[in-house]
């Protein structure tokens, strides 16, 4: 079988361990080609007090025109944090060029936390990201995402099982999407909600473990992509991610590394590499 590929399109940030910098190497990780499409260069994530900030929005849709002279073809197409209405617009038409058949489409809506949009969302970037997401097969948002994306309040904790898996077929839309809701606090678990039609929806919860990191989220969605390419079952898929966030956030607590430096996924990327070669 030809080696499977997927397009990512998401920021690259030179420093602090989110979006492309961690796509690149764990979905390599996994046995994936990995690649990439820049919707714009930090030299650090916004998280540190400065940073330098180029916006490829304008340099996308050439960059993306050559791929299609080359006739490119992917396996599925991962999306994760995107800046700006034109963005999300540019994506759109990205997946509607390149998701054809047996395309995997992979959406990690990155709008916000803790109940809050992050800075640079806009009540219209909202609206326009509900759009894309019905373009997904799999759609891996935490909970502050998931409440924004089916207009549900949001509280931190106190969720039922059966409220959890109504947000989730909302988000589904009745139609095949795989949902995964991350980021489900209750007292001292931490969980996530597994949503796949036709099949029984499971939480699963496991102790919470160190600190919140920046780019968690990113470490997790990427081994969702990258299996989902792979045809491994979703909950397996979701399993595998849990554990290994965890892995790495225990270790980067032992190295003392700075919340925002995010995880030292690399301290523990034989964990994804060894399970791929049994």
């Amino acid at each position: 079988m030809p080696q499977k590929k997927i397009a990512v399109i998401q920021d690259l940030s030179g420093f602090g361990r989110c979006s492309l910098t961690v796509a690149i190497p764990i979905v390599s990780a996994l046995g994936v080609q990995c690649c990439p499409v820049p919707t714009s260069i930090f030299s650090n994530h916004t998280a540190y007090p400065h940073y330098f900030f180029e916006d490829y929005t304008k340099k996308m849709p050439e960059y993306i025109s050559h791929w299609k002279r080359l006739g490119l073809s992917f396996d599925g197409i991962y999306t994760g944090f995107l800046g700006s209405k034109k963005q999300i617009a540019i994506v759109k038409e990205f997946i509607e060029e390149f998701g054809s058949e047996g395309c995997k489409v992979i959406i990690d809506p990155v709008m916000g936390d803790d109940g809050r949009t992050y800075a640079t969302y806009t009540k219209q970037m909202c609206r326009e990201m509900k759009k894309l997401v019905e373009y997904a097969d799999i759609l891996t948002p935490n909970l502050t995402e998931a409440c924004i994306l089916s207009d549900t309040p949001y509280r931190a904790s106190g969720w039922k099982k059966a409220e959890l898996v109504d947000l989730a077929k909302r988000l589904s839309a009745g139609q095949s999407k795989k949902v995964v809701i991350t980021g489900i606090g209750s007292g001292e678990y931490i969980g996530n909600l597994v949503y796949e039609p036709g099949s029984i929806p499971r939480l699963l919860r496991t102790h919470k473990a160190g600190r919140s990191r920046c780019g968690t989220g990113d470490v997790f969605a990427s081994i969702i992509a990258a299996n989902a390419v792979k045809e491994i079952p979703f909950e397996q898929s979701v399993r595998q991610a849990s554990d290994f966030v965890k892995a790495c956030i225990l270790r980067s607590d032992e190295l003392k590394i700075p919340l925002t430096d995010g995880v030292c996924f690399e301290e523990k990327l034989e964990l994804l590499t060894r399970k791929r070669q049994r």
